[in-house]
């Protein structure tokens, strides 16, 4: 009679099932990944299917009983490990947005805001558009594709058993906030010091020309300036977007 033990069934699960739970605790937290358009029944699929594909470049996945009391542990690495990939690509979303909120502060922009039902925040209508623009670049620029080999090194560099304490020690995932408003303030640079120069421009008017109502004047030129370097400088995106993605992948590579 054909009988399959508790050992053989681990041993068959074991290495498929790691990967497809730090796979789908990434699709959870990560942008383009996570957008509620993007059905749970198609993430779970699409999770099993990309830890399958990976299986020829993992390294040898430890066999871990389900009656083992250490299982507990090592399901929520995974899940944590997933997390913190798919916290890190937010971050170079949310870098992008702060540049747009900056710039939109600047152009008096601020008030045009509305309800993001991806956020469940409110964000201004130039935040919302460096954020359209940089899910754009995401999936142009093979986003993803750098998303998924971050999973697969993170096996060498975070392996299966490790405590997740010590893994989130030596991820320093609080080195990308300094880099989040680093980043934000860089992106946003060239647009701020036109504006700012706008602005001076004009206070300059209303001293020579005091009958003039520049508040009324003001407010058109400091948007159309506001759009034309939005313009100019929109091409240039996506060299620090390819820099914040490569800084945030080497976070999760073996060191």
């Amino acid at each position: 009679m054909f009988s399959v033990t508790e050992a053989q069934i681990a041993a068959w699960v074991s290495p498929l099932l790691w990967p497809f739970l730090r796979v789908l605790a990434m699709f959870t937290a990560a942008p383009v990944f996570s957008s509620r358009a993007f059905p749970m029944r198609a993430k779970i699929a699409l999770a099993f299917f990309v830890a399958l594909a990976a299986q020829a470049s993992l390294p040898v996945m430890p066999v871990i009983g389900f009656n083992d009391p250490g299982i507990l542990g090592v399901v929520i690495q995974q899940i944590g490990v997933g997390l913190a990939i798919g916290f890190a690509v937010r971050v170079v979303f949310s870098a992008v947005e702060l540049a747009g909120e900056v710039v939109g502060f600047q152009m008096g922009l601020n008030f045009a805001a509305f309800f993001d039902p991806s956020m469940n925040t409110q964000s201004s209508a130039i935040a919302r558009f460096f954020g359209q623009m940089t899910a754009l670049l995401f999936v142009v620029m093979n986003g993803h594709l750098m998303v998924l080999m971050a999973i697969t090194k993170s096996f060498d560099a975070f392996p299966v058993g490790q405590n997740f304490l010590d893994a989130l020690g030596r991820m320093r995932l609080y080195n990308l906030g300094a880099d989040l408003f680093a980043s934000a303030l860089w992106i946003a640079l060239p647009m701020i010091g036109m504006l700012m120069f706008v602005n001076m421009a004009l206070g300059i008017v209303s001293r020579v020309a005091p009958q003039m109502n520049i508040f009324a004047v003001g407010f058109p030129i400091t948007l159309v300036v506001g759009l034309v370097g939005i313009a100019f400088t929109l091409p240039m995106l996506d060299q620090p977007f390819i820099a914040l993605m490569e800084r945030t992948i080497a976070v999760f590579g073996p060191n």
